[in-house]
């Protein structure tokens, strides 16, 4: 708007609807998938903290698939938006709403669907963790096949919180902290653990100072990725994906006992507090 001149009543109107709705696309959840230089980046972002609601998984699951399919992507690299978390986990916007056991087993394979996408995605997925991350989160970031972060990515399994369990992404925590470190954040729920300790136990393989400095280590390691032989990289990742080729039936039969869980008078009780 131009000082010193009168708008009339509309154009102040049409003025402020334009500031909301841009507001409101700033804020609105997304998955949005791009490449270059056979780069693909998927990030997804929900103004709470990241959070993972049925409709953010669907999409990942989907763009995942659809980017391994690819003949112009070479590497892939998965992030989210924001600063300072990563993922906040499930949506306990919907966890609330769940009333029956087929929309709780529904919800929980969304989480499924994701990892077995990453897993069978024959091109490598690396991962950039800037942030906390919590619950469901660290299931994702664990599906990658490498895993960059910064010094703010603390970590947490608290599912054990609210009266269920890590047991969708269990398999995929398991196969990176192995079973000793895996059942010690699952069982302590309370407690952050630092990305130092995360590194140590084999989540992330690199944590930085700063996302800017992170943000250019991947894009350099990401780089050098797409220089290799495509085979070689996707022979590569099936050998070290060897020994999940059950995950299909063994991650729905978890979101089974997660969506059965969640109904449980404890866990009800529990997300009250969330209302």
């Amino acid at each position: 708007m131009l000082v010193g001149l009168k708008a009339s009543p509309m154009s102040i109107i049409k003025e402020t609807s334009a500031y909301a709705d841009a507001a409101k696309a700033m804020t609105a959840p997304y998955v949005k998938t791009t490449t270059e230089n056979q780069i693909t980046t998927i990030e997804f972002f929900h103004p709470a903290h990241n959070s993972l609601p049925g409709d953010i998984l669907a999409k990942l699951a989907k763009e995942i698939t659809h980017a391994g399919n690819d003949d112009k992507t070479k590497v892939l690299i998965l992030k989210s938006g924001g600063e300072r978390t990563f993922c906040a986990g499930a949506s306990f916007k919907e966890l609330i709403a769940i009333d029956d056991e087929k929309t709780g087993e529904v919800f929980f394979s969304g989480f499924a669907n994701v990892i077995n996408a990453m897993r069978k995605c024959p091109k490598f997925i690396i991962g950039r963790v800037q942030g906390k991350t919590v619950g469901g989160g660290v299931g994702v970031a664990s599906a990658t096949d490498y895993c960059f972060a910064t010094k703010f990515a603390s970590i947490k399994l608290s599912e054990l919180n609210i009266g269920i369990g890590p047991f969708v992404v269990g398999p995929a925590v398991e196969r990176k902290l192995g079973l000793s470190g895996m059942s010690q954040i699952a069982i302590n729920a309370n407690e952050f653990y630092t990305p130092e300790w995360a590194k140590e136990n084999g989540l992330f393989a690199e944590v930085y100072e700063s996302t800017e400095e992170m943000d250019t280590a991947i894009q350099s390691f990401a780089e050098n990725l797409c220089t290799y032989n495509p085979e070689a990289m996707k022979h590569m990742k099936e050998m070290f994906w060897s020994g999940c080729e059950n995950w299909d039936e063994l991650l729905a039969e978890r979101a089974k006992i997660s969506g059965k869980l969640v109904l449980s008078e404890f866990t009800k009780e529990t997300l009250k507090r969330f209302k």
